[in-house]
């Protein structure tokens, strides 16, 4: 297991071979005990047997946990009669209630304890992706007031329940978010099991939240498109009928107000950051989990952290600048064509065009990016880190989202008539894609893997920065600012022409992916769906198969583009 390891041991107090001269620092280390193995004869040996017996434990109970929510879920779906959407937030609500009272204790109780937080891991909830959990978070509350403030408007056809689920949300949400903020990069030393099953029962919570979210999502567009394909049958554009259409819409209309309008808008916007959240939350949860027990080595901690700094990089903000800039105006054309009740061709054609401009760029850069990696003379980083190590399999089983649709569409578009205008475009954007996320993932993964790049001119940077610092803390006349203003610009070309090529390539590259990965994030965020909307693969998959395709495809391809953005971060910072 990771970080079991310790290099001096202290004698076993439960053990009848203890030695009888304990160090007098014996309390700060708190040994995990387990009833299984009471009658170990060794302390290293009971210590990580307790704690790979922990953590099956905590592991089992979090998937009965997410075995039961799903049955609740799929009997929701399959058979809405017997189980009903109020049925799954009951149980939901349940499990978010133990959360909380698991999140306060272990801030009031189990962090307070003497020598509780010995370590913390400084890999583990960097700056962004907490900064993730905050945004996504605000954006989730904001979400539940918007369905609050909808369900009371239509109170006379809606349960309590709808009401009382998004307020108890919020209250999970908020507890939740300052919980990780403060406490993800803790390696907790006391209450390890109890730990243990609270962040596992937080984090099949948080997967059921996330299941939901995606099934209602997908009910909600699968309404959506139906009626928009009735209203095109009964105009005489659509070639084919759909005999299923749900006539629950019917239920609950919104009246002809504004703020029903804005509640109903507001919420169909902001759902996809619902689920985006849940994701971050199960990543640095589980971070903590693995982390729980865990005694970090003094040479592990690196003395100088690498910072975000804005230089060395020139043509990778301008290229990505203007990549970000070209993908906002075809999403605002796509979105105008796309939401009228007969999207023309020629918008599907733009979509997949510039698609296909953007996408060999980041390979080619990604592919440059690998070989500079293995011509540069740093030295690997070989020491277990959890957080690496979750960043890896998140970036690898993310990108199956994207790589599974693009084979499906491969599929069905060389069964029909590859040689069409439409359909070629799709197919090159499908190749484009597989390869891209593949290049991307090499690219990222092998510059985790990098020992940070510390330049021979640290202590000279350290001492302008606190020379900058002393210096805004007086009044300055507008001569002096001018003058400080030249002398940053040029301490800019001055560190930008003092890089190496190999330095500043890796920079130049990491920024312009970033700001790709991006604007090819926000697209399908905020509702640019061609893979559903363009008729080809449901016509040949059938309605319900290619629905369900893209609705597990489509959250993991969002959720990939957001964790490359903060894994390329972390290229830029190390080069």
């Amino acid at each position: 297991m990771l970080g079991n390891k310790v290099s001096r041991q202290k004698p076993c107090h439960h053990c009848k071979s203890g030695s009888a001269s304990a160090p007098p620092d014996t309390s700060t280390i708190h040994y995990e005990k387990f009833w299984l193995y009471r009658h170990c004869s060794s302390v290293q040996q009971r210590d990580r047997q307790a704690q790979k017996a922990g953590q099956l434990f905590s592991g089992l109970l979090a998937m009965n946990v997410v075995f039961l929510g799903s049955a609740f879920i799929s009997s929701m779906i399959f058979n809405h009669v017997a189980i009903t959407l109020a049925d799954v937030w009951i149980l939901l609500s349940i499990l978010k209630v133990l959360c909380l009272c698991w999140i306060i204790y272990y801030l009031l109780g189990t962090s307070q304890q003497p020598h509780a937080v010995l370590y913390r891991d400084s890999h583990a909830g960097p700056i962004w992706i907490r900064g993730s959990v905050l945004l996504f978070g605000s954006f989730s509350i904001l979400l539940n007031v918007f369905q609050i403030g909808y369900s009371t408007i239509l109170i006379q056809c809606k349960s309590r329940v709808d009401i009382v689920f998004p307020s108890i949300e919020i209250l999970f949400i908020c507890s939740q978010a300052f919980f990780l903020w403060r406490h993800s990069k803790d390696c907790i030393q006391v209450q390890h099991n109890l730990t243990r099953c609270g962040l596992m029962l937080t984090i099949a919570t948080n997967l059921l939240l996330w299941l939901l979210a995606v099934t209602n999502d997908t009910i909600h567009m699968e309404i959506e498109s139906q009626l928009r394909e009735v209203e095109q049958r009964f105009a005489g554009k659509a070639p084919f009928s759909y005999p299923y259409l749900c006539n629950k819409t019917a239920l609950c209309t919104c009246p002809n107000t504004t703020i029903c309008k804005v509640f109903q808008k507001g919420y169909i916007l902001l759902y996809p950051f619902n689920t985006e959240y849940c994701l971050v939350c199960c990543s640095v949860l589980y971070v903590m989990w693995k982390n729980v027990g865990r005694r970090i080595s003094h040479h592990h901690v690196p003395h100088i952290k690498p910072k975000f700094k804005l230089q060395g990089v020139v043509f990778g903000p301008l290229l990505g600048a203007t990549a970000v800039i070209t993908g906002i105006c075809v999403f605002m054309m796509y979105q105008i064509q796309a939401t009228s009740s007969a999207p023309n061709r020629q918008v599907f054609v733009m979509y997949y065009s510039y698609y296909i401009v953007l996408l060999p760029l980041m390979s080619v850069g990604a592919v440059i990016g690998t070989i500079i990696h293995a011509l540069e003379k740093r030295e690997l980083d070989t020491l277990k880190n959890p957080t690496r190590s979750l960043d890896v399999i998140l970036l690898m089983g993310a990108a199956l989202g994207q790589i599974g649709m693009s084979y499906f569409s491969i599929v069905a578009i060389v069964a029909t008539d590859p040689r069409d205008l439409l359909n070629s475009l799709i197919l090159s954007y499908s190749v484009l894609l597989i390869f891209q996320n593949i290049t991307q993932n090499v690219f990222i993964i092998d510059g985790l893997h990098r020992q940070p790049f510390i330049s021979p001119g640290t202590e000279e940077e350290m001492k302008e920065e606190q020379n900058h610092e002393a210096y805004d803390q007086r009044r300055v006349s507008m001569v002096e600012l001018g003058q400080e203003i030249r002398k940053v610009s040029l301490s800019y070309l001055h560190s930008y022409s003092h890089l190496s090529w190999k330095r500043r390539a890796l920079r130049e590259i990491s920024f312009f992916l970033v700001l790709c990965n991006i604007i090819l994030w926000v697209m399908p965020t905020f509702g640019a769906h061609p893979v559903f909307e363009n008729g080809l693969e449901k016509s040949f998959y059938g309605y319900s198969t290619w629905f369900a395709i893209v609705n597990f495809g489509l959250p993991l391809g969002v959720f990939y583009r957001m964790h490359s953005v903060g894994g390329l971060l972390e290229v830029y910072v190390t080069a």
